[in-house]
């Protein structure tokens, strides 16, 4: 048997995410903005971990550098950006190097539940809209307290769910656009809470969730006209699939099945996990 046979289910889903959010139909689909709210919510979610300048983050599933390269500009931190696409750390550093900020800001290749850095070693750990797609999640929380200094934060966003979602939003599709993975707010904060952070702050988003996916929907759209009048050629994407996906997403977001947060936690200031 090879080694890619005898690759675990969840390395799959970790590797088809990864490929996922560094192709070009990611871009199509989502533009400049990988996570619902964009830079605005990045930027709140900095403000509510109440960074200050030199402050070390570490940023999990950093993407193409924008977070990275926001706290680095207007909040003045040192920041680590982390994520399995090697091709999305040779953007997010191609990008750092353009914003003039690459002696502030690096990128690494990485996985959430294994950081490649020492423990205590940040003031705070940003983790956007990817939570909910870690095949590991609790083995991802462990990590954020590990590399936290005593008293540290971590500040999450992500989709929420509230009951049952119908079969299209639990599929693979549906886990890789952060549907499927989604945890009721509770959850999340008892996973936290298993490791002693404390929940400081919540603050429901849901409305940016709904633009993102509108958005997503508009784009897929224009998609299908194009790839119709043969101007636009997307080999083995279902973009009916896709379009379905979407449309139920909206459906739940209006129903309040599915959300959006903003969540800061705080380590305990002695007797973490070193």
């Amino acid at each position: 048997m090879s080694t890619e046979e005898r690759r675990p289910a969840s390395e799959d889903l970790t590797s088809c995410c990864a490929d996922m959010y560094s192709s070009d139909l990611a871009t199509l689909l989502l533009g400049d903005s990988f996570h619902p709210g964009g830079l605005e919510l990045t930027h709140r979610l900095a403000e509510m971990l109440e960074l200050d300048p030199g402050a070390r983050v570490l940023d999990v599933a950093s993407g193409r550098g924008g977070s990275a390269i926001v706290l680095a500009e207007q909040f003045g931190c040192e920041v680590v950006g982390v994520d399995v696409s090697a091709t999305n750390v040779d953007l997010a550093t191609a990008f750092a190097v353009d914003a003039g900020v690459a002696e502030r800001v690096h990128f690494v290749i990485g996985e959430a539940s294994h950081l490649d850095v020492p423990s205590g070693s940040f003031d705070a750990v940003l983790c956007e809209c990817a939570l909910c797609t870690f095949a590991n999640q609790p083995g991802a929380v462990s990590e954020f307290a590990r590399v936290l200094r005593p008293g540290g934060r971590v500040g999450l966003s992500d989709v929420t769910r509230q009951g049952i979602l119908p079969p299209e939003l639990e599929s693979l599709l549906s886990r890789i656009a952060c549907i499927a993975g989604a945890i009721p707010v509770a959850e999340y904060a008892r996973m936290l809470e298993t490791e002693r952070f404390a929940v400081m702050d919540v603050e429901p988003h849901d409305e940016a969730l709904r633009e993102l996916i509108e958005r997503i929907q508009q784009r897929i759209f224009g998609a299908q006209l194009l790839t119709r009048l043969k101007q636009l050629d997307l080999p083995g994407v279902d973009l009916d699939q896709a379009s379905l996906v979407a449309r139920s997403a909206v459906s739940a977001v209006g129903d309040g099945r599915l959300g959006y947060m903003l969540l800061v936690a705080q380590a305990p200031a002695t007797g973490t996990n070193l």
